[in-house]
């Protein structure tokens, strides 16, 4: 019997079969603001949605014009779902003319200087948050930071961790086992989630203004010239036209365990980089540039699909919080928007990803190696530009094999957690498992085959389709406004953001300098980096 089998027919036997199989779950849904003409939103962050530094539910990401809504930790799909249409409605009633783009690949845009960057007040973390999408910019480009997806935060209940170590007769604290636990599943997880960006990429085309400037391969749309594309692409989001970074080729991470992990981003942060050194940290005025001319100026500038998390105190690192509390959750990051739902994500997709995660956890996990990272990047850039091709083939421990294929058995693998969850009477997830598995059989089921197939049968481009498509969902969420107690309920919540971030203001005592300082002492790395050229932990 594999470990798998043995792990699902234990808990099936458990008792309260339902409570060990409990999940939280939370979304972080970006979605860039734009103009009745397509064209990305000159406009400051709307005041009435609150201050984008303080405010619980709605922020900004790279850009002034890139809103992301944040749904707290919930157990119920529909409870998500409420919540990221709740905030749509919302925004919309305080947002003139403009609409939410539903495609995680942008509008129209002008010239990068002009994508306008997120301003977040005068406080010392404020101004930090805009110093380092600053410093973005300089090394990637404004375009690139344009781009929106949908992050899936998981985590499973302490019983069902108390329950697992119990069968596995670990000698290990409940926080080191589920810090095994949760990096087993990131390892798995990288392992398998190019099934995600065949099943729900959602990004096959992109404005030709997206890559003006920029080497590509994209080809045209037939006759259209104002759409490139690739015929069988998945996420263009998830390939070199997005978050990738040469740079950060050098920095591998195998994530064999917690340690090694913090210690290699660690290094990263604090290991100057010549490129970086180039652009230097002020300008000859004095202002900021970047926050410095290291690798990463921050943890989050490290492009992964997935990342071990834990809550932080304000001003306080990620890794920092790793390193005294563990792994608390993880964070999924390669969704693309989904266009065809008005929240940019349906229930269905939730439940697979329950399944596919859970399977990542209890399936066996061996430690990976620098061979296999640079496989399973391989894997990343085939599925995003040939995902759909029939003939595909992947990288699959050591050797190629058809990517159909090990779909298929992926899918069977996956039939089996699905009937588990189902059994402990929390969903129809083997329903959902099937209907996505009918996804292998015919790609045209795939949302990038139908974004395609829509634009060629009405014979419009790529940013027509998608206009058309932001335009129909402001009329939605126009039509389906909040209650009033609900709408009182989030004027509060902007009211009292604001009180925050005055609050924060009128409380600094330190200069930026300092502050920067004291953050930056926080990152306390070993001797040896754990770069490309070191021996994996």
């Amino acid at each position: 019997m594999s470990i798998l089998s043995e792990r699902l027919e234990s808990i099936k036997l458990a008792e309260n079969c339902g409570d060990i199989c409990n999940i939280t779950r939370g979304l972080e849904k970006e979605s860039l603001r734009v103009s009745a003409e397509g064209r990305l939103a000159d406009s400051p962050h709307p005041k009435a949605l609150g201050s984008a530094l303080t405010h619980p539910r709605i922020t900004t990401d790279y850009s002034e014009a890139l809103l992301e809504f944040i749904t707290p930790p919930s157990s119920e799909h529909q409870q998500l779902l409420k919540t990221l249409a709740d905030l749509h409605s919302f925004t919309y009633q305080h947002t003139d003319n403009e609409s939410l783009w539903v495609n995680s690949m942008p509008c129209m845009l002008s010239q990068d200087s002009e994508i306008p960057l997120a301003q977040y007040g005068t406080s010392n973390s404020a101004l930090m948050k805009t110093i380092y999408r600053k410093g973005l910019g300089y090394r990637y480009g404004r375009a690139m930071q344009t781009i929106a997806g949908i992050h899936y935060n998981f985590s499973l209940s302490e019983r069902f961790w108390q329950f697992l170590r119990q069968q596995d007769r670990s000698a290990l604290s409940l926080q080191e086992y589920k810090n095994q636990g949760y990096f087993r599943l990131i390892r798995n997880f990288r392992r398998y989630f190019w099934l995600l960006l065949y099943l729900f990429g959602a990004a096959p085309a992109v404005c030709r203004s997206f890559v003006k400037h920029r080497q590509h391969q994209l080809i045209p749309v037939g006759e259209d010239q104002h759409s490139l594309h690739m015929p069988y692409a998945t996420s263009l989001r998830m390939g070199d036209l997005g978050y990738q970074s040469s740079a950060q080729q050098s920095l591998v991470l195998t994530y064999n365990c917690l340690d090694s992990y913090v210690n290699s981003l660690c290094q990263a942060i604090t290991q100057p980089h010549p490129t970086y050194e180039a652009i230097g940290i002020k300008d000859e005025q004095g202002y900021y540039k970047q926050l410095n001319c290291n690798l990463l100026q921050i943890e989050n500038e490290f492009y992964s699909v997935i990342r071990p998390k834990r809550a932080v105190r304000r001003g306080q690192t990620a890794l920092n919080a790793l390193t005294g509390g563990g792994v608390e959750y993880i964070e999924v990051r390669c969704l693309d928007l989904n266009p065809f739902e008005p929240v940019g994500i349906s229930q269905q997709q939730i439940q697979f990803l329950d399944v596919f995660l859970i399977y990542c956890l209890l399936e066996d996990s061996p430690f990976s190696d620098y061979e296999e990272y640079y496989q399973i990047q391989e894997n990343q850039r085939r599925i995003v530009y040939q995902g759909r091709d029939p003939r595909l083939t992947l990288f699959h421990r050591g050797k190629e094999r058809s990517a159909r294929q090990w779909g298929h058995e992926l899918m069977q693998a996956l039939g089996t957690v699905a009937k588990l969850l189902d059994d402990a009477g929390t969903g129809n997830y083997l329903a959902v498992v099937n209907t996505e598995a009918n996804k292998l059989v015919s790609e045209r089921l795939t949302p990038s085959a139908r974004i395609l197939e829509e634009m060629q049968a009405q014979e419009i481009t790529f940013y027509r389709w998608a206009m058309n498509t932001s335009l129909a969902n402001r009329e939605y969420f126009k039509e389906h406004t909040l209650k009033p107690e609900r709408l009182e309920l989030y004027n509060t919540m902007a009211a009292e953001s604001w009180r925050e971030q005055n609050e924060l203001e009128r409380q600094d005592q330190l200069s930026l300098e300092e502050f920067l300082a004291n953050y930056y002492k926080q990152y306390q790395c070993s001797p040896e980096p754990q770069l490309a050229n070191s021996i994996p932990i």
